[in-house]
C-alpha cells in the first residue's frame, strides 16, 4: 500500500467513523434510520469523492469533482424522503432524514481531506441533536395517540372530562360504536398532546383511575 493509497483509505475512514457517530445517536433513539444507515451514507459520500478525485487519473482524464458532489446531495434526498412518514396528521421523521442530508455533507467533506471540517460539523449535529432533545424534553408537548373502548357513553364523557382536567390537549378525535357479542362497545381514538416531562406520570394516572375502561396508547 502506497502512501496515496492509506491517505485515501483514511478518508474512508474517518467519514464512516463520523457517520457512525451521528448514527449511534439516533440508534440510542430509536429512530427509523440507526447506526448502519448512517454509516454506509458517510462511507458511500466518501468513496464518491474520492473516486471522482482520484479514480481516473491512470486514463489521465479530470473531471469536476464539484459534479459529484451535486449528485451525492440529489440523490441522498431520496434516501431522506423514505425516514419521512405522515401518521394521524403528523409529520415524523424531517429530522432524522435532516441527520442524513448532513451526514453524506460530512461524508464528502471526510473524502476530499477536510478532517478538521468534518470532524467539526459532526460535533456540531451532536450538539444540536442533544440540546434540542433536552429543550423539548423540558418544554415541549408530545402527541400521544390513544384507544379507549367503553360499553357506554357516560364512561367515555366521564373520560374526556377528566382529560381536559388533568392537562391534555386534545387534537383530533373519531368515536365509532361496534356491535359485539358481549354487548355493544364505543371506541374513541384520540390524538392528545402533553407536556413531555409530563406525559408518562399523566398517562399511568389515567390508565389508573378507570378501571373497567380499556385505554390503549396506539
Amino acid at each position: 500500500m502506497t502512501g496515496n493509497d492509506f491517505d485515501l483509505v483514511l478518508r474512508l475512514f474517518v467519514g464512516s467513523l463520523l457517520g457512525g457517530i451521528i448514527g449511534l445517536e439516533r440508534e440510542y433513539r430509536s429512530k427509523v434510520a440507526g447506526f448502519r444507515t448512517h454509516f454506509l451514507v458517510a462511507l458511500g459520500s466518501s468513496l464518491f469523492m474520492v473516486i471522482s478525485v482520484y479514480g481516473f487519473d491512470r486514463w489521465e482524464v479530470r473531471f469536476d469533482a464539484s459534479r459529484v458532489a451535486a449528485q451525492i446531495v440529489s440523490g441522498i434526498g431520496f434516501i431522506g424522503a423514505g425516514a419521512i412518514m405522515f401518521q394521524k396528521h403528523a409529520v415524523k421523521g424531517l429530522t432524522t432524514a435532516a441527520g442524513l442530508w448532513v451526514t453524506a455533507a460530512i461524508g464528502v467533506c471526510a473524502g476530499s481531506g477536510r478532517f478538521v471540517l468534518a470532524v467539526s460539523a459532526t460535533v456540531m449535529v451532536l450538539l444540536g441533536l442533544e440540546t434540542l432533545n433536552f429543550v423539548l424534553s423540558k418544554l415541549g408537548k408530545k402527541i400521544v395517540s390513544l384507544s379507549i373502548s367503553a360499553h357506554s357513553k357516560s364512561e367515555i364523557n366521564s373520560i374526556l372530562t377528566n382529560l381536559k382536567t388533568s392537562g391534555f390537549e386534545i387534537d383530533t378525535y373519531n368515536m365509532e360504536l361496534k356491535r359485539r357479542t358481549d354487548g355493544d362497545v364505543y371506541v374513541l381514538t384520540m390524538e392528545v398532546k402533553l407536556k413531555r416531562k409530563e406525559y408518562e406520570k399523566r398517562l399511568t394516572e389515567l390508565f389508573a383511575n378507570f378501571d373497567e375502561v380499556s385505554i390503549d396508547t396506539i
